[in-house]
């Protein structure tokens, strides 16, 4: 079956940099384009980032200019890394591959000020 696994959350000061990842089983990797997504306490979960198969990424405005998303196929994990981050950036992540409703547990951010 489908997994999805996060990592890499924890608690940051204000400006500090957090990388996550995302270890997919039960699918064929490669040839799927994977997302990254939030929700932050109170709100709904917001779309955040967008890896196709080929590595064309995509952001959302409110966090284009602070993050990167890649992906290693040998080892079936797309990352996220985070820069220069802010209390409004705290939540739970998630991935999920496109086109199937599979989602992990997320991995919580906290950023103090």
């Amino acid at each position: 079956q489908v997994q999805l696994v996060e990592s890499g959350g924890g608690l940051v000061q204000a400006g500090g940099s957090l990388t996550l990842s995302c270890v997919v089983s039960g699918i064929n990797f490669s040839i799927k384009t994977m997302r990254w997504y939030r929700q932050r306490p109170g709100s709904q979960r917001e779309w955040v980032a967008h890896i196709t198969p080929s590595d064309t990424t995509t952001y959302a405005t409110f966090m284009e200019d602070r993050i990167t998303v890649s992906r290693d196929n040998d080892g079936n994990t797309v990352y996220l890394q985070m820069n220069g981050l802010n209390p409004g950036d705290s939540g739970t992540y998630f991935c999920t591959v496109v086109g199937m409703d599979h989602w992990g547990q997320g991995t919580q951010v906290t950023v103090s000020s």
